[in-house]
C-alpha cells in the first residue's frame, strides 16, 4: 500500500468534502434521514468545534478521504473528557474503496492523539454501520456501552448511538 498524505482541508474544499462524504454515506446506507443526508454535504457548518483532514492521492491530487477531529477544549456537550480525541465524519470515496484510506485515517486520530497527549479515542457510529464497526474493531477500538444512548430523529424515528473507544499508545 503506497503512503496516503493526510493533511488539513483547505477552505476553498469544504464543498468537496461535502460530496465526498455525502457519496461515502449515502453508498453505504439506504436509510440515512433527509436531514443528515443535507447535513453531510456542508461540513462547514460544523467548523466551530471540528477540524477536518483530508487524505489525497499523491499522483493527482484527488481527495480521497476526509475526517473530522473535535477541536480541543470542545467536549460535546459534556459528553467528552479533556485527555479523548473525539472523531466523526470518517468517509471513503467509493471509488477509492479498498485501497486503506479509512484505516490511515483513523490511524490518523490515533496519531493526533497521541501528539496531543489524549490518552483515548473516542468515535459513536450508527446501529447499521457495520463496515465501519468491522475496520474500528480491527484497530482495536471496542465498544463503550455505558456511553451510548438514544437518538431521536426529527422524522420520530430513534435509533442507539453506538459509542466506540481506544485507548491511545503510550
Amino acid at each position: 500500500m503506497t503512503s496516503i498524505p493526510i493533511r488539513p482541508a483547505r477552505p476553498d474544499e469544504y464543498a468537496a468534502i461535502g460530496e465526498l462524504t455525502h457519496a461515502a454515506y449515502t453508498n453505504d446506507y439506504t436509510d440515512l434521514p433527509a436531514h443528515y443526508r443535507d447535513e453531510l454535504k456542508h461540513p462547514e457548518a460544523l467548523l466551530d468545534d471540528f477540524e477536518f483532514f483530508v487524505a489525497e492521492d499523491p499522483e493527482t491530487g484527488q481527495l480521497l478521504g476526509t475526517i473530522a477531529l473535535l477541536r480541543p477544549g470542545h467536549d460535546q456537550e459534556g459528553r467528552i473528557a479533556p485527555d479523548e480525541l473525539y472523531f466523526r465524519l470518517l468517509a471513503t470515496h467509493p471509488a477509492a474503496r479498498g485501497r486503506g484510506i479509512g484505516i490511515a485515517l483513523t490511524e490518523f486520530a490515533l496519531d493526533q492523539a497521541a501528539q496531543r497527549g489524549q490518552r483515548v479515542v473516542v468515535m459513536n457510529s450508527g446501529p447499521d454501520m457495520l463496515g465501519a464497526h468491522a475496520l474500528y474493531r480491527k484497530l482495536g477500538f471496542r465498544r463503550e456501552a455505558e456511553r451510548e444512548g438514544i437518538v431521536e430523529l426529527p422524522d420520530g424515528r430513534t435509533f442507539q448511538l453506538l459509542t466506540f473507544v481506544r485507548e491511545v499508545a503510550a
